[in-house]
């Protein structure tokens, strides 16, 4: 049998990338900032008030973790795989396998999600257009910018992160300037509190319970990941990724602070953005339009970072044979792109909307809850592939560890919340599921091999 023609090049560690370290810290920035900071973060103000601040920073340095690791394994050893080719090395070929489809169904229902979120974020200037037109524009416009290639996607990944750095200190400078009296109104703040239960009005189980919307907030290190391979010198890859979460802790903590500095944390809902909420008794005409545009930006931009990842991803699997090769096959007339493979997560991303739009609103919840848990498991299996194959970075290994617990106190912090709690329990079957097929895999490979 003819071996498929590959996603990359077969030599990744001799191919020769195009990305400065710089461009690498603003794409990041672009595929991070996504719905999950812009309107996630408002259950978690609800749960656990001003604490929600040590809530991002913890999240902060748990991903940092998760880059450094990922970043210094892509610098020993490029693999067009990325973290399924360091889990199959690691833990063996059921890993990598594992790795890969789990990365792909939690991708395609998050994106199915945020498609669905974005269809109505634009449903607020059109109220009586069906949600299914805006969500088939929305699934078009990202397969154009797959279609454009690794080096289009750079160039609109990085436009984005302007845009929606932007939207950020754009609120930043204008609540600080409410807080300073420079506009009219007799507004209440609650102000930083003085005592221990007014920072964790819900005490240490909300506090727990708030992590994982705050690790959602930093999602998307697994495409850098991928991308870390077009750099020009890939020994810049740590770096990147210091300056990336840098730039991204501090604008969060900033933007969380005077979140809470400014409004009760029992005020805010999961429909709206707490930062709309926060601004929202200044009664600001313009400001709900331009915010509403950033969201919509932030979404789209995650969204076809994702689709991009399981592309590329599912693209190499094919040719690792952890999935069928024809998926690894691209065609020459469309700039050698993965046809099979975008196919098949356009349908996987047309079925997740359909879900979302059939199914009652709580189950949906809980199985795209799911899905970012099970991207938490990948950040595990990132973490402790690094333990086997970086040996000799032991001064880094207190980074492992530290990120381990956060991730995983992340993780079980939802067991704490009754409205997540499914979400745990769905994201522990669908992990058991795609074990069963790596098992079943695994007697297909051996025979194989006999």
């Amino acid at each position: 049998m003819t071996k498929a023609k590959g996603c990359t090049s077969s030599n990744p560690g001799q191919q020769k990338g195009h990305l400065a370290w710089w461009q690498l810290s603003l794409m990041g920035i672009g595929c991070t900032i996504g719905t999950g900071y812009f309107l996630g973060s408002s259950i978690g103000i609800m749960i656990t008030g001003p604490s929600i601040i040590l809530s991002f920073l913890l999240a902060a340095v748990g991903t940092y973790g998760v880059y450094h690791v990922l970043a210094e394994m892509t610098v020993h050893d490029p693999q067009k795989g990325s973290f399924c080719a360091y889990a199959h090395k690691a833990f063996g070929r059921w890993a990598g396998f594992s790795c890969g489809w789990n990365y792909w169904i939690s991708n395609v229902l998050v994106m199915g999600s945020q498609l669905t979120a974005l269809s109505i974020l634009t449903r607020f200037w059109f109220a009586n257009v069906p949600l299914w037109v805006f969500a088939a524009g929305y699934a078009s416009l990202a397969l154009l910018v797959v279609i454009a290639g690794s080096k289009g996607f750079d160039r609109i990944e990085n436009i984005f992160a302007v845009i929606k750095v932007a939207a950020i200190v754009m609120f930043i400078v204008i609540a600080t300037l409410a807080l300073s009296g420079m506009f009219n109104g007799e507004v209440t703040h609650p102000g930083l509190p003085t005592t221990w239960h007014g920072f964790f009005p819900d005490g240490a189980r909300g506090f727990w319970s708030s992590l994982i919307y705050a690790f959602y907030a930093f999602g998307g290190v697994e495409v850098i990941g991928i991308m870390a391979l077009q750099l020009k010198k890939r020994e810049d890859g740590p770096k990147a990724g210091k300056v990336m979460l840098s730039v991204l802790a501090g604008i969060y903590g900033i933007s969380m602070l005077l979140v809470a500095v400014m409004v009760f944390h029992h005020e805010f809902n999961d429909k709206k953005s707490p930062f709309v909420i926060a601004l929202s008794d200044y009664h600001l005409p313009f400001f709900p339009h331009i915010f509403n545009i950033a969201i919509i930006i932030a979404g789209f931009s995650t969204m076809a970072a994702s689709l991009f990842g399981v592309t590329n991803l599912l693209c190499t699997m094919g040719e690792e044979r952890d999935a069928p090769a024809l998926f690894a096959k691209k065609v020459k007339k469309l700039r050698n792109l993965p046809i099979a493979s975008l196919g098949l997560g356009t349908a996987g991303l047309v079925v997740s909307v359909l879900a979302a739009l059939i199914m009652p609103g709580k189950i949906y919840e809980y199985i795209t809850t799911a899905a970012g848990i099970l991207l938490l498991y990948n950040w595990l299996f990132i973490l402790f592939s690094s333990r086997k194959l970086l040996k000799k970075q032991r001064k880094h290994r207190w980074i492992l560890w530290l990120s381990a617990t956060l991730v995983v106190g992340s993780i079980t912090g939802t067991l704490a919340e009754p409205e997540s709690r499914p979400g745990f329990y769905i994201s522990i079957l669908l992990a058991l599921l795609i074990g069963v097929a790596a098992f079943m895999m695994h007697r297909v490979w051996k025979k194989n091999t006999r």
